[in-house]
């Protein structure tokens, strides 16, 4: 295994690894917490020192979860949190963020992102997110599944030019951002998280991703996240609650895919070529 990840870069220079921890579905059972915790700091240990959260996972569990796996190293952590749409008023996207905070067991939060797209208008969640972030309470902030026609009218604007992310549904079987969504993220240099990069397990069942891993000596999920690796500007999060397959998921930084192998893939997962609506989960 090499030393360090291959990183991605936001416009202020703020450097993250390409590989992070998702936490979607932790902290809904308290049998399994424990785990969680292990499975986090064990992620943390091998460099995937991304975390991504949101208070709508478990109604705050997984956010009290991450606090935990955090606790005394926080200094070490890129950690990012979203707000529900619903709450996303001015004064209701500071209220969320303070609760967070409080969940997290932190001051602040690296980047905090508007859930998904809803009934607030943008400018005061563009407000509240520049308050946050004068007061320190927040590095950066950003949104999540954005398709391209709404990231331009957030970014035309006030302050909407200070988007510095967007995290979508992003996997092998889910590529039609492909085609012009991370093309104009790219160009904007505004990184792109991809959740569900191994589409919530069903990658792991196909059968032309089996063959192809198989005959390459991976395991599939490995393959999977390798594809997305391979691309500039993206954050991988894959979730997991065991530190035997989060050492599996780092494994996949180390894989080189050439041409070829990136070939057969488009075989098996033509790209885009249209334009397709934004998929989320």
């Amino acid at each position: 295994m090499s030393n360090a990840l291959s990183s991605v870069t936001f416009r202020d220079g703020q450097s993250v690894p390409a590989l992070g921890l998702g936490t979607w579905h932790m902290g809904e059972r308290s049998s399994e917490k424990s785990g969680e915790i292990r499975a986090l700091q064990a992620g943390i240990e091998c460099g995937m020192t991304l975390i991504d959260t949101a208070e709508m996972y478990a109604n705050g569990g997984a956010e009290e979860v991450t606090g935990e796996a955090i606790r005394g190293r926080r200094d070490e952590v890129f950690l990012v949190s979203k707000v529900l749409p619903s709450n996303a008023s001015r004064h209701g996207t500071i209220a969320a963020c303070e609760a967070s905070l409080k969940r997290l067991g932190t001051d602040h939060i690296d980047l905090f992102l508007l859930h998904w797209p809803g009934r607030h208008p943008l400018d005061g969640t563009i407000q509240a997110f520049e308050e946050l972030h004068s007061s320190g309470k927040i590095g950066r902030w950003g949104v999540s599944n954005f398709d391209t026609v709404a990231l331009r009218q957030l970014t035309a604007l006030p302050h909407g030019d200070k988007c510095s992310a967007n995290q979508v549904l992003y996997n092998l079987s889910t590529r039609g951002i492909e085609f012009d969504l991370l093309p104009w993220m790219t160009d904007n240099a505004m990184p792109l998280m991809a959740y569900s990069p191994l589409d919530e397990g069903r990658l792991l069942r196909h059968p032309g991703l089996g063959k192809l891993a198989k005959r390459l000596g991976l395991p599939p999920a490995q393959l999977a996240l390798a594809f997305l690796l391979h691309r500039d500007n993206v954050v991988a999060i894959p979730k997991s609650s065991s530190p035997e397959r989060v050492a599996e998921n780092r494994a996949a930084a180390d894989i080189s895919l050439t041409a070829e192998q990136l070939a057969e893939l488009d075989q098996i997962f033509p790209p885009p070529s249209a334009r397709e609506p934004l998929q989320m989960i």
